[in-house]
């Protein structure tokens, strides 16, 4: 009658209370904790990784340099036009050497080469310096310009001097060292190569263009 009673109010006795759960033993506890501690090397190991991977692709990347002319003002512009075609200009150029790298690019003394044609009608001298990381080294550097005597009876610069338009190219190839971390150097090598117009009538550099 009592049993009969409790089940009609409702009253069940939960598995658990009939068959209570042992209690961990010692071995799984230790082996749970062993788990959750490689969880967390394995998860550790992983960032790391990450991070030494976004390092070397940004830190320690080595970036090669961009050499190039930025602008020219001139001392005085010459252009002969009678008898054999001449010109005489005095540059005074802007070059940069812009430095992406998260080290110093430290470069060797570089000449800087003027052609008309494939003909070199002068040069200027850049003296060795140092870009410092992520930066841009600006330099100064003056430049004569002159006709050589294989252009004395040029035809086409006579016409392009005629029309007050001198047509130029620089070229340039500079050496150097990147250094990153103060420990890690590489040798990097940068061009300049440039074509420009210098107006003889408004003695101003014109549709300059750096590859």
């Amino acid at each position: 009658m009592a049993g009969k009673e409790q089940q009609g109010n409702g009253y069940h006795r939960r598995d658990e209370e009939v068959n209570p759960r042992p209690p961990p033993s010692t071995d799984e506890i230790r082996r749970k904790k062993r788990l959750r501690w490689l969880l967390y090397i394995v998860a550790f190991v992983i960032f790391q990784a990450g991070v030494i991977a976004l390092f070397t692709m940004t830190v320690m990347k080595f970036r090669t340099p961009k050499f190039r002319l930025r602008s020219a003002t001139f001392d005085a512009v010459d252009f002969q036009t009678s008898g054999n075609p001449s010109f005489n200009v005095s540059m005074n150029a802007l070059l940069a050497v812009k430095n992406t790298n998260f080290g110093g690019y430290k470069f060797d003394e570089t000449t800087v080469h003027f052609f008309y044609k494939n003909t070199e009608v002068g040069s200027a001298m850049v003296p060795k310096s140092k870009a410092k990381f992520r930066s841009t080294k600006k330099l100064k550097v003056e430049a004569e310009l002159t006709v050589p005597a294989s252009l004395a009876r040029n035809s086409e610069l006579a016409k392009d001097l005629n029309s007050g338009i001198l047509p130029l190219r620089s070229q340039a190839k500079m050496e150097g060292k990147i250094t990153l971390m103060f420990v890690f150097k590489k040798k990097r090598s940068t061009n300049l190569d440039c074509s420009m117009e210098i107006n003889s009538k408004t003695k101003q550099l014109q549709n300059l263009i750096c590859k």
